[in-house]
């Protein structure tokens, strides 16, 4: 419970290649966690991240850190203890935006916990050098209060209590005495650090030149891929109408070829029947002098109907003339068998008489 999380998001954790330090190297496959850590006990921060049971990120952040935004989604900060570089990744850049205020918010806390720390050693390395300058020598105390023994004699409560008081401040320099040595030892450490931080940025930063570079030689790339593509795209769609104009030929190839066997089979047929043309160009001429016996045939029963119809014309009018006559024979017999009746009748009625 010393270390409380005070800020937490996610991103893609990366890290500077050791053997080239320009190359960034993932750390984890996905998007991971990434929290700002708080410990109570030492005043400290640090940046941890962890990929299931790996530890990715361990960073503890110091006042000499600079978290640098190289694009919209992507931030790095370097870590002179780690001896790396930490990159990350993320979805947006308003999580970036958050993600380096915070930092810079913690690197402002880490900055003053450093300097009230250094307020609280120079004081007490002050007040412990005080103290031993006041302190009194072991042979200023005899000469002022006599020999050993009379001091034996004749301390007094006062002087018990100064000298337990400056055995404590002795503890308490030479202690700091050893924190000074060991707070330059941590002084040198960071500077070499700073020194290796700083190189770490100046390559850091040639790297994002560099980068910079391939980002546009791979922008032009990719509009010259792009352009490669859309002429690639319309070739093949003038591959896609010559395929159809070739499935059209195809197609009327295969027609043709249908059209053709067809035609091959009715000049087989047409051979077939040439061979007979010679019985039937007889055939033909024994026909044709069969026509032309017809045509005479046909000629003398035509002249001979003709003869016959004037036949018939002049017997019809033979009949009209006969029925004329025979009518008017009727019409006389008519009459004369009228007479007849008349006359006997007369007969008739002169034999009554009689």
């Amino acid at each position: 419970m010393k270390e409380q999380p005070i800020f937490t998001t996610r991103a893609h954790v990366f890290q500077i290649d050791p053997s080239t330090k320009k190359n960034w190297v993932p750390a984890s496959k996905q998007a991971v966690t990434v929290s700002y850590f708080y410990d109570v006990t030492r005043n400290s921060y640090r940046i941890i991240s962890v990929d299931g049971a790996k530890v990715i990120i361990n960073s503890t952040i110091t006042p000499n850190m600079t978290f640098t935004k190289t694009s919209q989604k992507f931030g790095q900060w370097a870590d002179s203890r780690a001896n790396t570089v930490f990159g990350l990744g993320f979805s947006s850049e308003q999580h970036l935006t958050k993600f380096a205020e915070k930092f810079q918010e913690v690197k402002e806390a880490a900055k003053l916990a450093r300097d009230k720390s250094q307020e609280k050693i120079e004081t007490s390395s002050n007040h412990s050098q005080e103290s031993g300058c006041e302190t009194p020598s072991p042979t200023q105390a005899s000469s002022v209060n006599g020999t050993d023994d009379e001091k034996a004699s004749h301390a007094g409560p006062a002087d018990t209590h100064l000298k337990s008081e400056n055995d404590k401040l002795k503890i308490a320099l030479t202690q700091s005495a050893a924190n000074v040595k060991k707070w330059e030892i941590e002084l040198q450490t960071l500077r070499e650090s700073n020194a290796r931080l700083s190189t770490a940025l100046q390559e850091s930063a040639a790297s994002v030149e560099q980068w910079k570079r391939q980002f546009s030689i791979c922008r032009d790339e990719n509009d010259r891929l792009r352009n490669k593509i859309d002429e690639l795209e319309e070739q093949c769609s003038e591959i896609n109408k010559e395929k159809e104009r070739n499935t059209q030929l195809k197609r009327r190839i295969e027609d043709l070829e249908s059209e053709l066997r067809e035609k091959e089979t009715e000049l087989k047929d047409l051979r077939k029947q040439s061979e007979i043309i010679p019985q039937l160009m007889s055939e033909c001429e024994y026909v044709s002098e069969k026509l032309e016996a017809a045509e005479r045939d046909n000629q003398n029963l035509e002249d001979k109907v003709r003869s016959l119809k004037t036949d018939i014309e002049e017997s019809k009018y033979r009949q009209r003339h006969l029925k004329v006559e025979l009518k008017s024979f009727l019409e006389v017999l008519d009459g004369k068998i009228d007479d007849l009746h008349d006359f006997r009748r007369g007969l008739s009625k002169l034999g009554a008489d009689s």
